[in-house]
């Protein structure tokens, strides 16, 4: 039989695509790659966007996601600059200070409705006004975010200030020490080693202003991947309800293999951490949904960084900083 002619080839291929019948190399051109960087090894507090892959959302959203880990060597903003992520786990007052140098980094949502910034002290300290004149293991990081406040809040000084090299021993050996942690890390570590619960004061609960593990993209980004920034942000929010209020052992099996060192006790107790602070669920997101970002919050944080001469208000135009575009509508609700 000879060919069929060309244009009746073409009528062909039409109908099996418009009666979905779709070809193998059309499912392969269906699905947009998307890459997302992480700000650490995998997590717990990365469950949402590993739930969102184990349970096809991001695959469903029409997105080949890839996630990449962060770590201690990884700098996110300036792979994001140079093209190499799409869009990566970053935080507000990181975003700012971006602008201030001439970076348009975008801040479009807000999955941590609270920073997990954490200080650690003994049980015998009941406040956090206690710690005046004891001696606080603070990072680089944490010197030039919440040391300043931290000092305008609660009348601290510099003098009490020492380097935190991420090794919790001096804490153990010093029961005068404070030190700096994260809400689901040092804490576990801490009463595992040493057999006691430590006083940890949660920063945000204590006025503590700033958003974290934001999803943060260029502007022109923004510009070029709109449907797919959206796609990614609902699929992402779309998982961490299911992670938090479903089951997450999709997710945990994503996170041991691409961190084999993470423990099933660990990420247990994360979660717990996530869920008793309303880290995630709480704050606005009970009103306007999960990974909500507001103008007020987001004024707020500028106006802190400012007061504490963190940030010259005359580079940065916190408006240009975020946008809420792609949550205002989302409305995944606890």
């Amino acid at each position: 039989m000879p060919p069929a002619p060309r244009s009746l080839r073409r009528l062909g291929l039409r109908l099996c695509l418009n009666l979905g019948l779709a070809l193998p190399w059309t499912a392969a051109l269906a699905a947009d790659k998307f890459v997302f960087l992480t700000d650490w090894y995998a997590q717990a507090e990365h469950g949402g966007y590993y739930q969102a892959q184990a349970t096809g959302l991001y695959a469903r959203a029409g997105l080949d996601v890839t996630l990449k880990m962060g770590g201690p060597q990884v700098n996110l903003m300036q792979l994001l600059v140079a093209g190499q992520a799409d869009c990566i786990m970053g935080f507000d007052t990181q975003t700012l200070k971006a602008w201030e140098q001439g970076i348009q980094a975008v801040s479009v949502a807000a999955f941590f409705q609270k920073d997990p910034a954490v200080i650690i002290a003994h049980p015998q300290v009941q406040r956090m006004e206690d710690l005046k004149g004891h001696t606080i293991l603070v990072g680089q990081v944490g010197q030039v975010t919440y040391w300043p406040w931290l000092k305008s809040r609660f009348g601290f000084t510099d003098a009490q200030l020492r380097p935190y090299t991420f090794n919790i021993q001096p804490f153990l050996a010093d029961t005068s020490l404070a030190q700096q942690g994260y809400l689901a890390s040092e804490p576990y570590s801490i009463e595992k080693a040493a057999g006691f619960k430590p006083r940890v004061f949660l920063l945000a609960d204590l006025g503590w202003p700033p958003y974290a593990n934001a999803v943060v993209c260029m502007a022109d980004t923004l510009q070029r991947k709109p449907r797919q920034v959206a796609a990614f942000v609902k699929a992402s929010a779309l998982g961490w309800k299911s992670y938090l209020q479903g089951n997450p052992a999709p997710a945990n099996a994503l996170i041991k293999k691409d961190n084999p060192n993470m423990r099933d006790e660990v990420i247990a107790q994360a979660i717990a951490r996530l869920k008793s602070e309303g880290v995630v669920l709480g704050g606005d997101a009970t009103r306007l949904g999960i990974g909500t970002l507001t103008d007020e919050r987001m004024q707020k944080t500028h106006d802190m960084l400012v007061a504490h001469k963190l940030l010259d208000a005359a580079k940065v135009d916190v408006k240009k900083t975020y946008t809420t575009r792609f949550v205002q509508d989302l409305k995944v609700m606890p």
